[in-house]
């Protein structure tokens, strides 16, 4: 009985981390640590019909990270505004980023974005998303 419990537990775990990652572009919950706030939205337009920029504020709290996802769906363009960002890219060792830096995920990317400091990370995000 507690090995089942047990392997629930697990696959329960299992499935709200690759459920945040695949479905962060669709608005769940951030991680705790994560604020995610809107500032706007537009239609894409006629060459990405059913589509939407959407650009979003992310504050991650000192210590705070989004687990390891991906952007098939939703590419995404980032500058990093205060703090530092240290991104883990799939395969590649993690970078720090400082305020200025952007940061670019096409569909290729899996990755990994933390806030490995005492102070807050703020970033501008912008994706193109499913309507």
């Amino acid at each position: 009985m507690y090995r089942a419990l047990t392997g629930m537990g697990l696959v329960a775990a299992a499935g709200v981390v690759v459920g945040f990652g695949l479905g962060s572009a669709s608005g769940q919950p951030a991680p705790a640590g994560v604020d995610l706030q809107m500032i706007g939205t537009v239609d894409a337009g006629d060459n990405c019909p059913g589509h939407i920029l959407r650009m979003r504020r992310v504050t991650f709290a000192p210590g705070a990270s989004i687990p390891m996802h991906n952007h098939k769906d939703h590419p995404e363009v980032s500058l990093v505004m205060e703090g530092t960002l240290t991104n883990s890219v799939k395969g590649q060792p993690p970078k720090e980023l400082s305020a200025g830096a952007p940061v670019l995920n096409g569909p290729e990317v899996e990755h990994l974005p933390a806030n490995k400091t005492d102070k807050p990370l703020v970033i501008i995000s912008v994706d193109l998303i499913k309507k």
